[in-house]
C-alpha cells in the first residue's frame, strides 16, 4: 500500500471513526435524556392526575377541586387546566392566580372518577348491575351532600368495585339528611331497570353480556357521578426541558480524545521511517558516511530510504575515491619529483656535471608529470560535465582508419599486425577529437600488452539502433580478478610497469567517462593468454 493511500486510510479512519461515535453518543444522549423528560412529564403527569382522580371518586363532586388543583400546581410548578369532556372549565390555575388564562399546552390526560362493574365473578349479573348502580348513585348524592356541608367523606371499597361512602366525622343530623336526601326515588330505579333490561337481548351471554351491563352501568350511574375531566397541563409556546450539554460535551470530548490517541498511535507508525530517515540524512550531513536506515515494505518511503540509501553509498564511494585519488596522485608524483629535485640539488652542489643527456633525461620526466596532471584535469572535467565536446556526424570507418594510421608506426616497430575491418556504414554523432582520444588510449594499452607477431583488430558495425566498436587484441590479458578494476584511476594490468613504459595510468577512466558523456557504454572482456576485447556501444545515427 502506498504512503499516500495509507495516510488517506488513516485520516478517513480517523475521521469516520470519530464523527460516527461522537454521532452515536450524542443521538444516544439526546434519545435518553428525551426519554427521561417524557419520563418526568408522565411522572408530573401522575402526581397530578392520581389526587384528582381520588377526589372524584371519593367526593363524587368536583365541587371544591380548585382548593386541591392550587396545591398540585405550586408543588408540580405547573399550569394545570380542568374541563369536562364538553369543553366546561372546573378549573385553571391562570385564572385562580388572575391572569389571563393562556393557550393549553401539549400535555394533556383524562381523569374519569367513576367505578368500573366488575361482573366476573358475579351468579346473577342483572340483579347485581341494578343493585350496584342504585346503590352507587345513592352513595355518590350523599357523598356529595357531605362535601358540599364542609365535612371529609370516607370511601370504602366494595364488591364488584363499586364503592361505598360514610361520613364518620360529619354531625349525626347532616347525616341523616344527606342520607335522607340521597335516596334513590322511583323514577331512578325504573330508569335504571329499563336501561340494564336492554341488555337482556338473545344472543348476549358471557363476555359481551358483562360487557353491555358494564356499559349500562356507567350509563345509570353518570347522571350523578362526577363527570370526567380532561386535565391539561403547561401551556402553548412553553419552552422544552434542555438537553443537558454537560452529557454530550463529555462524550464529544471523550470520542476526540480517543481519536487523537488513535491518530497519534498510527501516525507515529506512519512517520516512524520518516524519522528514521531524517535521524540518518543528519547523521550524514554530519559526515557520517556509514548512516543508513532499514527499508521494509515497497511503498513511497521505502523507495525514499533506499533512494537515500543508494545516495549514502555513492557518497561513501565518492569519499573513499577521492581519499585513493588523492594518495594515489601523491605516489604518482612523489617519485618523479624526488628524482627531479635529486638531480637538480646534484646539479647545484656540482655532483654531478650537466651535459645533454642529463637534460633530456629531466625534460622528458617534466613532459610525463605535466601529462599526468593534463590527464587528471580531463577526468576532473568529464566527472564534473564541463568537459567541452563539439559533436558533428562522424563516420567510424573513417575515424578507425585515422587511429590505425595514427598508430601503424608504433605497431610496426612492435611487430604487431594493426587490422581495420567495417563491413558497412556506421555513423554516430560525437566529438571526433574525444573519441579519437578514447580509441588512442585503447589503441596504445592494445600494442603494449601484445607481442610480435600479434594483432590488434578494430572494428566497427551497426546492430539495430546501436554503433559497436571493438579493439580486440591477441596479447598476454587481463586476470579475472583484476577486470573488476580495469577503469579504475591509476591501475595498470602490468604494476611492474613504471610511468613511462605504462602509461599514467588515467587513460581508461578518461575514456569510460568520454564514451558515457556521449550516452554510451565500455565493457572489457579478456582471458590469460589469449587477448583483451574492448566494447564501445554508442547510438548510431542512419542516413
Amino acid at each position: 500500500m502506498s504512503f499516500r493511500v495509507r495516510v488517506l486510510v488513516l485520516v478517513t479512519l480517523v475521521a469516520v471513526t470519530a464523527v460516527g461515535a461522537t454521532a452515536w453518543i450524542v443521538l444516544r444522549q439526546a434519545s435518553q435524556q428525551i426519554t427521561e423528560s417524557q419520563t418526568a412529564d408522565r411522572a408530573v403527569m401522575d402526581r397530578v392526575t392520581t389526587p384528582l382522580l381520588e377526589y372524584g371518586q371519593t367526593h363524587g363532586t368536583w365541587e371544591g377541586v380548585p382548593n386541591l388543583v392550587y396545591d398540585l400546581s405550586i408543588s408540580t410548578g405547573q399550569r394545570i387546566h380542568l374541563a369536562t369532556e364538553s369543553g366546561i372549565v372546573v378549573s385553571d390555575t391562570d385564572t385562580l392566580q388572575g391572569i389571563t388564562a393562556r393557550d393549553l399546552g401539549p400535555s394533556a390526560s383524562l381523569v374519569d372518577p367513576r367505578p368500573k362493574l366488575d361482573l366476573s365473578a358475579a351468579d346473577d349479573p342483572f340483579g347485581i348491575t341494578t343493585k350496584a348502580a342504585s346503590g352507587y348513585r345513592a352513595g355518590v348524592r350523599f357523598a356529595a351532600c357531605v362535601t358540599r356541608r364542609g365535612y371529609p367523606v370516607q370511601k370504602i371499597n366494595g364488591t364488584f368495585g363499586v364503592p361505598t361512602f360514610r361520613a364518620p366525622d360529619a354531625d349525626p343530623r347532616a347525616v341523616a339528611d344527606c342520607r335522607q336526601k340521597s335516596a334513590e326515588s322511583r323514577r331512578d330505579l325504573e330508569f335504571g331497570e329499563q336501561r340494564i333490561s336492554a341488555c337482556k337481548e338473545p344472543g348476549l351471554v358471557g363476555v359481551a353480556l358483562e360487557s353491555c351491563l358494564s356499559q349500562a352501568f356507567t350509563d345509570v350511574i353518570s347522571e350523578v357521578a362526577a363527570p370526567p375531566l380532561r386535565v391539561t397541563l403547561g401551556f402553548a409556546g412553553e419552552q422544552p426541558s434542555p438537553l443537558a450539554v454537560a452529557p454530550i460535551l463529555a462524550a464529544a470530548s471523550g470520542i476526540a480524545l480517543l481519536a487523537l490517541a488513535g491518530t497519534a498511535v498510527l501516525s507515529r507508525r506512519v512517520l516512524r521511517p520518516i524519522a528514521s530517515l531524517t535521524e540518518a540524512a543528519g547523521r550524514l550531513g554530519r559526515g557520517d558516511l556509514t548512516s543508513r536506515v532499514a527499508v521494509v515494505g515497497s511503498d513511497e518511503v521505502a523507495e525514499l530510504g533506499r533512494s537515500f540509501n543508494r545516495m549514502a553509498d555513492s557518497l561513501q564511494r565518492g569519499e573513499e575515491r577521492q581519499r585513493r585519488l588523492v594518495a594515489d596522485v601523491a605516489h604518482e608524483l612523489r617519485t618523479p619529483l624526488a628524482n627531479l629535485r635529486g638531480y637538480l640539488e646534484a646539479l647545484k652542489d656540482g655532483v654531478i656535471a650537466p651535459d645533454p643527456e642529463l637534460f633530456a633525461s629531466l625534460h622528458e620526466e617534466a613532459v610525463l608529470q605535466q601529462r599526468i596532471v593534463n590527464d587528471l584535469q580531463d577526468l576532473a572535467l568529464a566527472e564534473a560535465g564541463t568537459l567541452a565536446y563539439h559533436r558533428t556526424l562522424i563516420d567510424l570507418a573513417e575515424l578507425l582508419e585515422t587511429s590505425r594510421a595514427a598508430h601503424h608506426a608504433v605497431a610496426e616497430a612492435a611487430g604487431v599486425r594493426l587490422v581495420v575491418a567495417v563491413p558497412g556504414p556506421a555513423q554516430v554523432y560525437a566529438d571526433p577529437d574525444r573519441l579519437r582520444q578514447v580509441l588512442g588510449n585503447l589503441v596504445t594499452n592494445a600494442l603494449r600488452a601484445t607481442s610480435s607477431g600479434g594483432s590488434v583488430t578494430l572494428t566497427a558495425a551497426v546492430d539495430g539502433t546501436t554503433a559497436v566498436v571493438r579493439v580486440a587484441d591477441t596479447g598476454t590479458g587481463i586476470a579475472p580478478a583484476a577486470l573488476p578494476y580495469v577503469f579504475d584511476r591509476f591501475w595498470r594490468a602490468d604494476s611492474a610497469r613504471g610511468r613511462r613504459t605504462g602509461g599514467s595510468g588515467l587513460g581508461l577512466s578518461i575514456a569510460r567517462q568520454i564514451v558515457t558523456d556521449h550516452g554510451g557504454t565500455i565493457t572489457v572482456a579478456s582471458q590469460l593468454g589469449v587477448g583483451t576485447t574492448f566494447t564501445i556501444t554508442l547510438p548510431a545515427v542512419h542516413g
